[in-house]
């Protein structure tokens, strides 16, 4: 695609203060067109998710390489592959993945591949996994890869690592939202947490990952689910979503007390408060675990009881992109979705043109959208 160029939206500063419809942090620019290199390949990106990593980036509290183009969860066509992709021709319909596993690094070796060492070297430089950013201006000065992704744009070229093939049955607005939501609520619930049939889980933070989370307790036999966030709508969506329970945060305890007895088997904390988490690890049951996939800024610190771990056998378990192996698990929760036991439609607000990213920002700081998803 020599001479073409790319719609992206691409962040020069942090920190701009809100609303972000009106200080414009994203700004789009045309890129030129990169060609894939050997191991990468080029997509047409058809629909693009705003999730709180993205706001996490604009507002600082997660520290990126800039000027970078951002977005990291999409779905999209295959255009043009590098030499060496030989199992992805042009026509091909993918999800991106925001960590693309390397395979030989001690996490790979190990079936962790969203601990990859190399690609999150390559992600925390805003390279891609087989080299340095692709993407650059007219005039030739770098624009940083956000996650190897860099989704809110027009076209992307990611190493073929990052994408897992999908059937032409599943709706754009339903894919896009496999490579992350998906993958970090679900896996904290099935492959961190590993709930089993019969016990209780409780989730904080109805955001899409945590109303993932909230579906794939819903799935596991036997189940208590209690659903916790501050606005009633998020409650009511929980309730569709599969929990039992629903309230806000000042009811949590008397939930627990009612539903769980002495405490829950589980708690998902998917806010990003280091305040919550505390909260969570007191409403556990002995040998109960604290499941941590919101991203706390990174001056924030817990001030927990160190006795109530060995004590109690209580657990606090990170989960980065819950644990997945996407190669694995997208595929097996698409096929829950066509079951019927998946149902992402309720997270997906609306879709907006590229051109309103910035009200989009503001809307999810808000709390007014779950999904909003993006098309340049």
């Amino acid at each position: 695609m020599k001479g073409r160029t790319l719609l992206s939206a691409v962040l020069h500063r942090a920190g701009a203060t809100r609303p972000y419809a009106n200080s414009n942090p994203l700004v789009l620019e045309d890129l030129p067109v990169p060609d894939p290199r050997p191991g990468e390949v080029l997509i047409k990106i058809e629909r693009a998710s705003l999730c709180h990593s993205d706001l996490s980036v604009v507002d600082g509290s997660r520290e990126r390489p800039l000027p970078m183009a951002l977005g990291h969860e999409a779905a999209g066509i295959v255009v043009d592959t590098g030499a060496g992709v030989d199992d992805l021709v042009p026509g091909d319909r993918v999800v991106v993945v925001f960590v693309p596993s390397c395979g030989r690094c001690r996490s790979c070796a190990a079936v962790r591949p969203a601990l990859c060492h190399r690609a999150a070297e390559a992600n925390g430089r805003g390279d891609l996994l087989h080299g340095e950013a692709a993407l650059k201006t007219v005039d030739g000065r770098r624009i940083n890869h956000h996650l190897g992704v860099s989704a809110f744009s027009e076209y992307a070229v990611v190493a073929r690592e990052s994408l897992v093939a999908i059937d032409n049955d599943v709706p754009w607005d339903v894919a896009a939202m496999f490579g992350c939501a998906a993958l970090t609520g679900i896996g904290a619930v099935l492959n961190t947490g590993d709930l089993h049939p019969g016990q209780s889980i409780i989730v904080f933070g109805l955001g899409a990952v945590g109303l993932m989370a909230v579906m794939a307790a819903a799935q596991v036999p036997g189940t208590t689910v209690i659903a916790i966030d501050p606005l009633e709508e998020k409650q009511q969506l929980a309730l569709q979503c599969g929990a039992g329970f629903a309230g806000p945060p000042e009811s949590a305890a008397a939930l627990v007390a009612e539903h769980a007895g002495q405490g829950v088997d589980m708690a998902v904390e998917a806010v990003g408060s280091a305040k919550v988490m505390e909260s969570c690890l007191g409403l556990l049951d002995r040998g109960g675990a604290l499941v941590s996939v919101g991203l706390p800024h990174p001056d924030q610190q817990l001030n927990v009881q160190a006795l109530q771990f060995a004590g109690r056998g209580i657990r606090l378990l990170g989960s980065y992109m819950g644990d997945s192996v996407p190669a694995r698990d997208i595929p097996a929760y698409l096929q829950l979705w066509r079951d019927g036991k998946l149902p992402l439609e309720l997270l997906h607000t609306d879709t907006k043109p590229l051109a309103e990213i910035n009200e989009g920002l503001d809307a999810l700081a808000d709390g007014r959208v779950v999904r909003r998803l993006f098309v340049a």
